[in-house]
């Protein structure tokens, strides 16, 4: 997986994690309250974990199978223009810009000269690999903010001690995606951390 979908999953998790702890009154009882939330959001996370893996696994079939049509578009159309402009078409704006017609003409020609792609090959163990990581991901990044509930039987520390732990890990994930996008390290994961703030107030706001 791309360190970026990683870290994307870990942040969907950890989202919805916090809707649950978010909720939590400090003047309720500890032990039902305590009970009640961390088997939500468990269940959440595990939930949304294997809807998360099998969008991954759907959205790859789909991904492929785009390709292995455009593939065979180009194989298949009439002229060097027509198949030049199916492969422009084909990846981003700013990657087509930057290659000229010369070597757009040399990326058809090797793709014609690949075997025609086999549809029954669309997923790989791989990619059932990377899906139950996927999965993992959303499920594990429960835990660092409930286990503080776990230890912890003053709920107002608790409470403290699994947002804290909730922004350290926001934190860190912004600083992580520096190193993937050249952005600015603290700017970037103080944007992250106010991100994570917005969409929890947000989900809580609407019911979630």
């Amino acid at each position: 997986m791309d360190p970026l979908d990683r870290i994307s999953e870990i942040l969907f998790g950890l989202i919805m994690v916090l809707t649950f702890t978010c909720t939590i009154s400090i003047t309720s009882d500890f032990e039902n309250e305590v009970r009640n939330m961390l088997w939500a959001a468990l269940g959440c996370n595990f939930a949304w974990g294997i809807v998360d893996a099998v969008m991954f696994l759907m959205n790859i079939v789909l991904e492929r199978g785009h390709n292995f049509r455009q593939i065979n578009r180009i194989s298949h159309a009439e002229n060097i223009e027509d198949s030049r402009k199916i492969a422009r078409d084909s990846i981003s704006p700013h990657m087509s810009e930057l290659n000229s017609d010369k070597s757009m003409d040399e990326i058809v020609q090797n793709l014609k000269k690949l075997p025609e792609p086999e549809h029954s090959k669309v997923l790989t163990l791989r990619d059932f690999i990377y899906a139950f990581e996927v999965f993992l991901l959303v499920f594990i990044s429960t835990f660092p903010v409930v286990v503080s509930f776990i230890f912890l039987y003053n709920i107002y520390a608790a409470m403290r001690v699994s947002n804290a732990v909730a922004l350290v890990m926001l934190f860190v994930m912004g600083y992580l995606i520096v190193r993937h996008t050249g952005f600015k390290p603290i700017t970037t994961s103080l944007v992250f951390i106010l991100l994570g703030i917005i969409l929890v107030a947000r989900t809580i706001a609407l019911g979630g």
